[in-house]
């Protein structure tokens, strides 16, 4: 049986995923075959995953980049039970990729033994095949009114007999309570596996943070095994697209005389946001997501992404004056693309029976499609080309293009010389995710849009390598892993387990 480590946070978006991440790719640096573990995620940013049957599946999206942290393709087993929120009751229940079931919080329960069993035969197998699985918790591991149907926290660990880290987040304030809470909380036995922490996006002066270091390890009997500073520097493929801030990344200088400005509309149900990630590692392009209509009416390039309940955002859209908006710079002459759920939101009308049950309504009608929902769910690989610019991507959906005007122009022609997505004017819509990480796609659209928007001094940058920018994110992680971390304290903790005899941290919950 390999090694193990679980990585667990004191809340969501503490780190876990990039320490997980930085991790990874620090132990695939010393030639230690790794793989990255998440019991269950949930959230709507996921990654198509090609199956041992030839059939297209879903993982989150952190999990795909943390296989690419290890120098893997992503697998299946990596998140074995992925819940994708459609509304705040409900969530499309995802196991080993495929779409099975959609439940509530109390129809989740009876569900609940199913993906356990599920999530704990892949960790299994996953420790046979490799050296060692780096495991990423959910959220926190104090949530102490879900402890007894746990298996992603310290169920997990339990299970497994994984060693623990707890990552906080001290930009947020409150670390060090969160930290000491956090273990406090735990019933005995699964106190005995948090064997320390991690803190998270420190700035300023490491001697200042030291006395609190200290007092931590005083009432907890356990060390803090480094102090990861702040990076802007990180900021591709987030887990959760609320932890975007307005602004995406460090938008370089112009390569030409002018920048061009995108504004990406902040969906309440927003799926696969990580699609505008690669326009905002180009030079002079400024990216940002936003729910204002005078953002709107300011940009160059509008951008409606990808939805997991796209009825209920259009309606969204059109309550918010954000509708009227979009219309606004369409009717302007200026550049608007639709991916995905949004692509759908463009068309004539949507006939859905299946996300929202609605029957027919009407869309923004600035496309002449017809989309249908279809119970069954495209999930797939992608690839095609406009004009001679080969372009790669991936489908997650259920609805589907049903009807269109005769010799209406597609955005693409995928690889059997159909056409997929459309344009009209200065409006384009597709349903395939991911098209611009595809660097020559990328120029070409952005070369279209600045000169549709007026920006005739943006130029493209010709050597912006996406792939190249993701690499050298994550091997920026397995940097400040390697240089803020205590990496042999770590490796023990892999090799060894939790250290024996820790101390108990009153009141603890009752033991389960």
């Amino acid at each position: 049986m390999s090694g193990g480590l679980l990585v667990a946070g004191t809340t969501s978006d503490a780190g876990k995923s990039v320490l997980t991440a930085g991790i990874c790719r620090w132990l695939h640096r010393q030639g230690v075959k790794v793989a990255p573990f998440k019991a269950q995620n949930m959230s709507n940013n996921s990654a198509v995953v090609v199956g041992p049957d030839g059939r297209g599946g879903e993982i989150g999206r952190a999990q795909a980049m943390q296989a690419a942290a290890c120098g893997l393709a992503p697998d299946l087993r990596f998140n074995p039970v992925l819940l994708k929120p459609g509304s705040d009751l409900a969530s499309q229940v995802v196991l080993l990729g495929e779409a099975v079931d959609t439940v509530t919080a109390g129809t989740f329960r009876e569900l609940r033994p199913r993906l356990a069993q599920t999530a704990y035969a892949a960790l299994a197998e996953l420790r046979e095949a490799y050296d060692v699985v780096i495991c990423e918790g959910a959220g926190s591991p104090a949530e102490i009114n879900l402890r007894a149907g746990d298996y992603v926290n310290m169920g997990l660990a339990r299970h497994a007999g994984l060693p623990t880290i707890v990552v906080g987040d001290i930009d947020r304030g409150g670390a060090f309570a969160s930290m000491f809470g956090t273990v406090a909380l735990l019933d005995p036995a699964d106190q005995a596996l948090v064997a320390g922490f991690v803190i998270n996006k420190f700035r300023g002066d490491l001697g200042l943070l030291r006395p609190g270091l200290d007092m931590l390890r005083q009432v907890t009997g356990r060390p803090t095994y480094g102090v990861l500073p702040w990076s802007l520097d990180l900021w591709l493929d987030a887990e959760d697209s609320l932890a975007y801030g307005r602004v995406l990344g460090r938008p370089a200088a112009p390569y030409g005389t002018e920048w061009l400005d995108v504004a990406v509309v902040r969906l309440p149900r927003i799926s696969n946001a990580t699609d505008v990630e690669a326009l905002a590692t180009e030079p002079g392009v400024r990216v940002r997501l936003t729910v204002e209509p005078a953002e709107l009416a300011a940009a160059d390039l509008v951008v409606l992404p990808g939805s997991k309940s796209t009825v209920a955002d259009l309606a969204w859209l059109r309550e918010t004056g954000l509708a009227d908006a979009v219309l606004a710079h369409v009717g302007a002459g200026k550049p608007l693309l639709g991916i995905c759920g949004g692509f759908q939101m463009l068309g004539r009308v949507i006939h859905d029976p299946v996300e929202s049950r609605q029957g027919s309504v009407p869309g923004l009608g600035l496309l002449p499609v017809e989309i249908t929902f279809d119970p069954r769910k495209t999930v797939r690989q992608s690839a095609g080309t406009v004009g001679d610019v080969p372009v790669r991507g991936y489908e997650i959906h259920h609805g589907y293009v049903s009807s269109a005007d005769p010799g209406l122009t597609p955005l693409l022609t995928d690889a059997d010389g159909a056409g997929e997505g459309a344009v009209v004017g200065a409006v384009h819509g597709t349903h395939w995710h991911g098209t611009f990480e595809s660097d020559g796609f990328r120029r070409r659209f952005l070369t279209d849009a600045a000169r549709l928007a007026g920006r005739h001094g943006f130029r493209v940058a010709p050597d912006t390598s996406f792939a190249a920018a993701r690499e050298r994110s994550l091997d920026l992680l397995g940097d400040l892993v390697e240089e803020h971390l205590d990496t042999d304290a770590l490796w023990r903790l892999v090799e060894t387990g939790p250290p024996a005899n820790l101390p108990f941290i009153p009141p603890g919950a009752p033991t389960t």
